[in-house]
């Protein structure tokens, strides 16, 4: 498993590639080096539901997998093969997570209007 943060700049909708497989690609820009990197990652299945809280532009961490698969052309009997980052799970990074944080902890300190007790 590997993680990786960057800037989201493409958001693709979800594809339905057979009757029982669907993916969703999107790519982020990964400037943790020299060059930045454009890196295309893709969820699967019911996992791309998991980019519906992302918008274009907004700093994210990715945990994913590496794949990698042969693949023989029955015409031509021709071997390829083809590698694939699978996202696992996508969280917030940067200044919005910390105020998705801040928020969270404003949550759980407690509005405590609907408390009852006396003291």
């Amino acid at each position: 498993m590997y993680t990786i943060k960057g800037e989201i700049k493409v958001i693709n909708d979800s594809i339905q590639v057979s009757d029982s497989f669907k993916k969703r690609e999107f790519v982020i820009i990964d400037a943790s080096g020299q060059y930045a990197q454009t890196i295309l990652l893709q969820l699967a299945q019911d996992r791309c539901e998991l980019l519906d809280q992302f918008k274009v532009g907004e700093q994210v961490e990715v945990t994913f997998f590496l794949r990698g698969r042969e693949w023989e052309n029955p015409k031509t009997k021709e071997i390829r093969f083809f590698n694939s980052l699978d996202a696992w799970k996508i969280d917030y990074a940067g200044e919005h997570a910390d105020a998705i944080q801040g928020e969270a902890t404003a949550k759980q300190m407690g509005d405590d209007s609907d408390d009852d007790l006396p003291f």
